[in-house]
C-alpha cells in the first residue's frame, strides 16, 4: 500500500517547542505509513477578511499543503486553556474564503504535550471542536504526554519505552483511520 500524504501543523511558532519535538518524533514512528511534510504557519499574516480578495502567498501554500495532505496531524500546546492564536490564525486562512475551505472531507488526529499531567487536554478538546465545524473528520480517542527534559532524544527518538509504545499504537491507529477514509 502507498505511504499517505500527511501534513503536520504544528501549534507552536516557538524555535524549540516541546510539541515540534513530539510531531518530529511521531514523523519518525510513523514513517512506514506516511510521507511526512510539516505545514509552516508562522509566516502567515493576521488573518483579515479585508485580504480575502489579494489572498496572501502563504495562506495560499497553505491552502495548497492542506489540499495535497491525505491526512494532517496536529501537535499542539495550550495557551490559556486552549490551543494557540498563531494555529487558530492557520486555521482560520485555510477555511477561508467562504465556500473555498480546504478542510472538509479531510482526516485529522490532534495530540500535544505539557509539561503538566493532563497535558494540553483542553486545547485539543478545542481543536477537535473547530475541525470538526470544518468538516475534518477527526480521530476518537485522546492522547496527553506529559513532556519531560530527556523524553524526546536529539535523533527524535523517544526515550521512555512506555511512552514510545504508546505513541506507536496512537500513529498505527491514526494510519489505520486515515487510510480507511482515504480509500473511500
Amino acid at each position: 500500500m502507498a505511504k499517505l500524504k500527511l501534513g503536520v501543523i504544528v501549534g507552536s511558532n516557538r524555535k524549540e517547542s516541546i510539541n515540534r519535538k513530539l510531531a518530529l518524533a511521531l514523523a519518525k514512528l510513523g514513517s512506514d505509513a506516511f510521507e511526512v511534510k510539516f505545514l509552516q504557519i508562522d509566516d502567515l499574516p493576521l488573518y483579515n477578511p479585508d485580504n480575502e480578495a489579494s489572498y496572501p502567498a502563504p495562506a495560499t501554500r497553505l491552502k495548497n499543503e492542506i489540499e495535497a495532505s491525505d491526512a494532517l496531524l496536529f501537535v499542539t500546546p495550550e495557551y490559556g486553556r486552549t490551543f494557540p492564536t498563531v494555529l487558530k490564525n492557520a486555521l482560520d486562512w485555510a477555511a477561508r474564503p467562504w465556500g473555498k475551505s480546504s478542510f472538509p472531507g479531510k482526516t485529522a488526529a490532534v495530540i500535544g504535550t505539557s509539561g503538566g499531567a493532563i497535558s494540553s487536554a483542553l486545547a485539543q478538546f478545542s481543536l477537535r471542536a473547530v475541525l470538526s465545524t470544518q468538516g475534518v473528520n477527526v480521530m476518537g480517542g485522546e492522547a496527553y504526554i506529559q513532556f519531560k527534559p530527556d523524553l524526546i532524544d536529539a535523533n527524535n527518538d523517544v526515550t521512555d519505552e512506555s511512552v514510545t509504545g504508546f505513541l506507536k499504537a496512537y500513529v498505527n491507529q491514526f494510519a489505520a483511520f486515515a487510510g480507511k477514509l482515504a480509500a473511500k
